[in-house]
């Protein structure tokens, strides 16, 4: 029996992003009051689906950014620094991380400051602020022969010391772009939302959501054809699926990209998905679909 256009109406509408305003100016609060050195500067900025209006009922943590910007990492060699005149910075990513985590904690007492998760500092909720997830980076610029390509943000994982580089700002811009009215007319960030709420009416198992990350969900369908949106949630959902399912199973996956275009989808780093857990995924919601 097909999922009625009614519920899928339902689950494409957008969940409630005041308390997660509130919580990015709670700790936006919290950073301003801190005692910075004249020479530091940064900005703090709401990540994932409240960043990207993919939020749907029942998200809760809200995922921001605190990126040190009076200094930049990137891919250059220390002899095309060199050449290009840069020069060291004295102040360290790691340093700006404790510098965070002293503000937080001085501003909401420790016991609400959790450092124990490797990529992100967690402020533990209180009082209608929701829990947040807090990755403290700092801008990361790439280049490809030594000519500036892409801007975005890089930490290391503590412990472990894994480099990370993301670029929330392009997979915001891409986002946007395919919701326009020149490529799906509004549907891609509801479809984003249908996708999101039927992950939940799956049976998952004790993976779940683990094995299918909202990230991953949202990037999945930014590689889906924008002729495939449209008309109504049903053709729209039915013919996602369809279109997955064969590239998914054929040798076409290997083109899938991140929303930010910045890497493929699909691989072994810690910025790409796992091609099976993808095919299951949508072997799953044509299930739910056919059930």
């Amino acid at each position: 029996m097909a999922i009625s256009e009614s519920q899928l109406q339902t689950w494409s509408n957008q969940g409630a992003i005041i308390s997660a305003q509130n919580t990015h100016q709670s700790i936006r609060n919290a950073l301003q009051s801190y005692q910075w050195s004249s020479n530091i500067a940064y900005n703090s900025y709401l990540q994932g689906s409240y960043r990207n209006s993919t939020n749907i009922r029942g998200d809760s943590d809200v995922d921001l950014v605190v990126e040190l910007t009076s200094g930049f990492y990137s891919n250059l060699t220390a002899e095309e620094k060199f050449q290009l005149g840069m020069t060291s910075a004295d102040y360290t990513w790691a340093a700006f991380r404790q510098d965070v985590i002293a503000a937080l904690s001085k501003y909401y007492g420790s016991q609400h400051v959790d450092t124990s998760g490797s990529k992100s500092i967690k402020l533990l909720p209180n009082s209608g602020r929701l829990k947040a997830d807090i990755v403290v980076a700092a801008t990361y610029k790439h280049y490809e022969k030594m000519k500036l390509v892409a801007e975005g943000m890089t930490f290391w994982t503590v412990p472990g010391g894994q480099q990370i580089c993301n670029f929330p700002r392009r997979h915001y811009d891409n986002g946007a772009a395919k919701n326009s009215n020149q490529q799906t007319r509004g549907w891609y960030k509801p479809t984003v939302r249908v996708f999101k709420n039927a992950r939940s009416r799956i049976n998952t198992g004790l993976l779940f959501p683990r094995q299918f990350p909202s990230y991953f969900i949202e990037c999945l369908l930014y590689n889906v054809p924008s002729n495939k949106f449209g008309v109504s949630f049903q053709s729209t959902f039915t013919s996602s699926l369809n279109w997955l399912s064969t590239e998914l199973n054929s040798g076409n996956w290997q083109r899938f990209v991140c929303q930010n275009e910045m890497s493929y989808l699909f691989g072994n780093s810690s910025v790409q998905w796992n091609i099976d857990d993808a095919r299951d995924y949508v072997g799953k919601l044509i299930n739910l679909w056919n059930t």
